[in-house]
C-alpha cells in the first residue's frame, strides 16, 4: 500500500511506502512509529477515508472503502471531536442511530457502554464539562457501538490516568475475550507491552518490525529500548542476529 500527499512544484510525498501486513482474526496488535511515522494516514486509509494512491486494502475479505466492511469496525480517531452541547449519553445515541442500531438495543447499549468506561455518573454532563479524559472514555465507549468484529484505535489512551489505562486493558482484554480484533496505536509502549499480542512498527512510511511479543521476551531489555533503537538504527536491530537485551 502507497499513501502519497501533492506538494506544490514537488513531487508527491510518500507517507506510506509499500506498506504491507496482516492481522489475524482475535489478534491485539500494536502499531508503533515516532510522530509522522505514517501511522495515521494508514488508518485512514483502512477506515476508506482515503483512496491508497497504489495497493489495496481488504477487511474481513472487503474493500476497506466498502460500507459493508465499515460497519464491522468500530474507530476512535487520535482527536474525537463531540459537540459540546450533547452528554455522553446523547453522543452515543447520535452515533448509535447513525450506525442503524434499533432503539430497544441502543439504550441497553448506551448503559453498558456508559457503565464499562465509567461514565456513569455523567451520563447526562455536558461534553464542554468534561475533562479530556472523560472524553476519551466517550470516545472508546462511541468505538464499541454495535458490537463491531475489529477494532481500529488511533492513540487509545490519550488523555487517561493510570487508573483509566488499567481500566482500558481490562476492556480491550474483554473485547478480544468475546472474538473482537483490535488493531491500536500508541506512543504508550508499556501499555502495548502489557495487552498486544504482536507488534508492527513502521518509520517513515515502511514496516521495519514485526514481532510478537513473545518473541521479544528475553531478546530485548524492553519493548521502549528496543523500539527507539529500531527506530534511531531505521531497520530491526534484531536483524543483526543478537539479543538486543
Amino acid at each position: 500500500m502507497v499513501v502519497a500527499y501533492r506538494r506544490w512544484l514537488k513531487p508527491p510525498f510518500r507517507a506510506v511506502d509499500e506498506l504491507s501486513f496482516v492481522v489475524r482474526e482475535g489478534e491485539i496488535v500494536g502499531f508503533l512509529g515516532v510522530n509522522g511515522a505514517g501511522k495515521t494516514s494508514t488508518i485512514k486509509v483502512l477506515m476508506g477515508f482515503q483512496v491508497p494512491a497504489a495497493g489495496t486494502v481488504r477487511i474481513f475479505g472487503m474493500d476497506a472503502a466498502d460500507a459493508r466492511a465499515r460497519q464491522l469496525v468500530g474507530f476512535l480517531p487520535e482527536t474525537a471531536l463531540y459537540s459540546p452541547y450533547l452528554t455522553p449519553y446523547e453522543t452515543l445515541r447520535l452515533y448509535g442511530e447513525l450506525h442503524g442500531l434499533p432503539s430497544r438495543q441502543l439504550k441497553a447499549q448506551i448503559d453498558t457502554l456508559l457503565e464499562a468506561v465509567k461514565l456513569s455518573h455523567k451520563a447526562h454532563t455536558l461534553n464542554k464539562n468534561l475533562s479530556k479524559g472523560m472524553l476519551q472514555r466517550v470516545g472508546i465507549a462511541q468505538a464499541l457501538l454495535g458490537n463491531p468484529k475489529l477494532l481500529i484505535l488511533d492513540e487509545v489512551s490519550s488523555g487517561l490516568d493510570p487508573i483509566g489505562k488499567r481500566e482500558l486493558r481490562d476492556l480491550l482484554a474483554n473485547q478480544r475475550t468475546h472474538g473482537a480484533t483490535i488493531f491500536f496505536s500508541s506512543h504508550e509502549l508499556a501499555e502495548v507491552a502489557s495487552i498486544c499480542d504482536r507488534i508492527l512498527i513502521i518509520h517513515q512510511g515502511r514496516l521495519i518490525a514485526e514481532h510478537t511479543l513473545s518473541d521479544l521476551a528475553g531478546r530485548v531489555e524492553s519493548l521502549e529500548d528496543y523500539f527507539i533503537r529500531t527506530v534511531q538504527a531505521g531497520f530491526d536491530i534484531l536483524d543483526m542476529g543478537v539479543n538486543a537485551a
